[in-house]
């Protein structure tokens, strides 16, 4: 069976890796892991968005850049950008006291395009006939709408949840089949800790992954 594999990298990040030491993770293998040795899977699309640096951690960036450059030394990773969208917000206070009156202003970021692109091209693939099955790396509800549409064009939606908890039963609705990630399936599904980029650069596994 041909499939083709999209990832929603931050629904992906902060479900399953945010906290564990599996973030030098190959996708490819992953998906690999969570189907028949039968299928094949001739394109992973990975959606994502460059970071900035942030309190507490400013090498994110860099170490998000080793990591999207590791990324593209696999031939069947594809990725595609969205961005970051910085945006003051003005919110209550809950400590010591919570006070609707007493609001402080903080630097928000919403991360904007991901899944509509994520969507967008689950959609035309299916549509266009490049593959069997689609492999759905997400948990977001807003791409139920989009499995719909694929399942009714006569493809194979397979969910994978992230967080080890049952699915959303509006996705579960949409799926043709679920798989789980489990901390086994990530450890066995890292990229080597050092290798060499598709430009010939040596990347290195950052110490703090």
């Amino acid at each position: 069976m041909r499939v083709r594999v999209y990832v929603d990298g931050f629904n992906l990040y902060y479900r399953a890796l945010k906290r564990t030491p599996y973030k030098w993770l190959n996708p490819l293998s992953l998906a690999q892991s969570l189907l028949s040795p039968e299928d094949t899977i001739d394109k992973v699309r990975y959606f994502t968005a460059r970071i900035s640096p942030r309190a507490g951690n400013p090498s994110a960036p860099r170490d998000q850049q080793l990591y999207l450059s590791a990324l593209e030394s696999i031939p069947e990773v594809e990725i595609q950008y969205g961005r970051f969208l910085p945006k003051p917000k003005w919110r209550p206070i809950v400590h010591p006291v919570w006070s609707p009156e007493v609001m402080v202003q903080i630097h928000d970021t919403e991360e904007k395009g991901s899944d509509v692109n994520l969507a967008v091209h689950m959609l035309n693939d299916g549509l266009t006939d490049q593959y069997d099955a689609a492999l759905l790396f997400s948990q977001d509800t807003d791409l139920c709408e989009c499995m719909k549409l694929v399942k009714e064009a006569g493809k194979i939606v397979g969910l994978v949840c992230l967080d080890g908890r049952e699915p959303n039963k509006r996705l579960k609705a949409h799926a043709s089949f679920v798989r789980h990630v489990t901390p086994s399936r990530l450890a066995g599904a890292q990229l080597p800790s050092e290798l060499v980029g598709n430009r010939g650069q040596q990347i290195t596994k950052p110490t703090d992954w």
